[in-house]
């Protein structure tokens, strides 16, 4: 919220902004005890958190309509940070397995936890699979997609330091096939498969010198069972909202911390004169 301009001459308000841009994982930020809504709860009265989030969407889309929610070359409207948090529809099947001429997905060994070794939801064997071409992007088109966005940000001003990449989480298959099951298809996203994708995003993260958010294994560390963090399988439960806000709380911090609070303590204010204290810069 600003002040629009007194007729004394009292200046419009500058409000700082943070972008949360992603698919439904950011949608859903704002429900209650949500990852956003804690942002902002955070935040209050030193920044606006703008949730951003198009549910279904994929990156080839999303960096269609990133240039329409930054106002280029406005300083006032650059953003004091933006994270971008795509992967969880890129990494949807295109191919059926077993039918002729499809891909058969990797193992599911395709990256190291560290550590630990990468936890599985429990699944008694390999589910058979259902394609959702519409939403996949091929692993290689979805780098090059973050690649763009991350240069798009950086074209309407954001600088690559006020950047926070975020990877898809883990998917439990077990849960997330029966979500598929009461929609009439099959399962059509696997853990491994999402690995592939949170890697590219790290990969991309590091190549254009931007922070990361490694959901997909910080879930997983220490062989964790990572179910409880998730609602269906595929979205955020509470406790995984929670679990994302504490890790991106300390990277969201290091860029808004210098951030004052806008607009006097009511007690500061000046009873006689309350203009004197409202009309100023706003910073306390």
């Amino acid at each position: 919220m600003a002040l629009c301009e007194a007729a004394n001459g009292g200046a419009s308000l500058a409000w700082p902004r943070v972008l949360l841009f992603g698919d439904s994982i950011t949608q859903f930020s704002f429900q209650q005890g949500g990852w956003g809504a804690s942002l902002a709860d955070k935040l209050v009265r030193k920044c606006d958190v703008l949730n951003r989030g198009f549910s279904g969407y994929n990156t080839r889309w999303a960096k269609i309509i990133l240039p329409r929610l930054i106002t280029k070359g406005n300083s006032l409207d650059s953003p004091a940070a933006v994270t971008i948090f795509f992967g969880a529809n890129d990494s949807a099947l295109k191919a059926t397995s077993g039918v002729p001429g499809s891909v058969t997905p990797s193992p599911p060994s395709l990256r190291s936890l560290g550590a630990g070794a990468r936890v599985q939801c429990p699944c008694v064997s390999p589910p058979p699979t259902d394609e959702n071409p519409k939403q996949h992007v091929p692993l290689a088109e979805y780098a090059a997609n973050l690649h763009t966005m991350v240069r798009q940000l950086s074209a309407a001003g954001v600088p690559a330091s006020r950047v926070i990449l975020v990877t898809p989480p883990p998917l439990c298959e077990a849960a997330w096939e029966q979500e598929c099951l009461l929609q009439g298809c099959k399962l059509n996203r696997l853990n491994s498969v999402v690995g592939e994708y949170a890697g590219a995003c790290v990969q991309v993260a590091q190549d254009c010198g931007v922070d990361v958010l490694d959901l997909w294994t910080l879930m997983q560390k220490d062989t964790q069972d990572f179910s409880s963090y998730l609602s269906d399988g595929l979205h955020l439960s509470p406790k995984g909202n929670e679990f994302l806000f504490s890790h991106l709380w300390p990277l969201l911090e290091q860029r808004v911390s210098s951030l004052p609070l806008l607009l006097p303590y009511w007690r500061d204010i000046a009873e006689a004169q309350p203009e004197r204290s409202l009309l100023g810069d706003g910073d306390h």
